[in-house]
């Protein structure tokens, strides 16, 4: 056995977000050209005679920062280390960035050996949601608009991500946000997964116009179960969640190695996605 660490092609991609969806993780449809445009060096994989083995997403946004995710090796091959010899490669990637991930319960002692400690808590808010009507302040969000998302998401978010938000903002998915004074002040996506939708990212200056934008894209989810990744910190809105019935699921911390992002925690109702933060 000779493992081969190489980039990934946007095919490659695609089959590791297939992975995920096994490991029961129900990435959106539409994944994989965001994510791979996010940061193409960023996708590795360890290959054995030619067949991928184990990979990870290891994204830079910006010269400061990037993150961690889809870290999976391929049941055939696990208790090789060969996941590990994909983590170093990720790691050796993003170099000396502020680096942050989403980990489990189960795993965050693990990260925190290796340097990272939690900062907060995420839960996966899941239910239905048909609302009677849409105000009328909110409106679409699409490619026009992505000089204003641009710095907006940029106070929410650690890192500048052009690329990723351009193709996050296409026709695959439904963005929705408010817009006052020519100013954006709030605004979300919504995306089909193999199961149902998922809401992220979901960033608002208040709490009143992150449900209201919840609230528009939840319209177009065709009844099927909606879910939405909620840092600890937003509490009321956690209480609205709460009252329309959407059930609280997994649990996972946002860890990081090296300075802590200075971005504005209270505007971020809905993290972008658990596998590029």
């Amino acid at each position: 056995m000779n493992p081969e660490i190489r980039q990934l092609s946007l095919v490659e991609v695609a089959e590791l977000l297939l992975w995920a969806k096994a490991e029961g993780w129900n990435p959106g449809l539409d994944d994989a050209e965001p994510f791979h445009a996010a940061d193409p060096a960023g996708f590795l994989g360890c290959f054995v005679n030619g067949r991928m083995a184990a990979g990870i997403s290891a994204v830079t946004s910006g010269p400061d920062f990037g993150f961690i995710g889809l870290y999976i090796c391929h049941p055939d091959f696990r208790g090789q280390r060969l996941g590990k010899r994909v983590w170093d490669a990720g790691i050796a990637h993003l170099g000396d960035r502020t680096i942050g991930l989403d980990g489990v319960p189960a795993q965050q002692d693990n990260y925190r050996s290796m340097g990272f400690m939690p900062v907060y808590r995420t839960w996966r808010y899941s239910g239905r949601f048909k609302p009677n009507s849409i105000n009328p302040n909110t409106g679409p969000i699409d490619a026009a608009t992505l000089s204003l998302v641009e710095d907006f998401d940029r106070r929410y978010y650690p890192g500048a991500r052009k690329a990723f938000l351009t193709r996050w903002l296409d026709e695959r998915r439904i963005a929705r946000g408010v817009i006052r004074d020519g100013k954006l002040v709030g605004y979300g996506v919504l995306r089909k997964c193999h199961e149902g939708y998922k809401i992220g990212p979901l960033f608002s200056e208040t709490e009143a116009d992150a449900s209201l934008i919840f609230i528009a894209l939840c319209a177009e989810s065709n009844g099927e179960i909606v879910s939405i990744d909620v840092p600890e910190g937003v509490g009321g809105f956690i209480a609205y969640l709460a009252d329309i019935a959407f059930e609280k699921g997994f649990e996972t911390a946002r860890m990081y190695r090296g300075e802590f992002p200075r971005i504005d925690m209270r505007g971020v109702f809905g993290v972008t996605t658990l596998e590029l933060g």
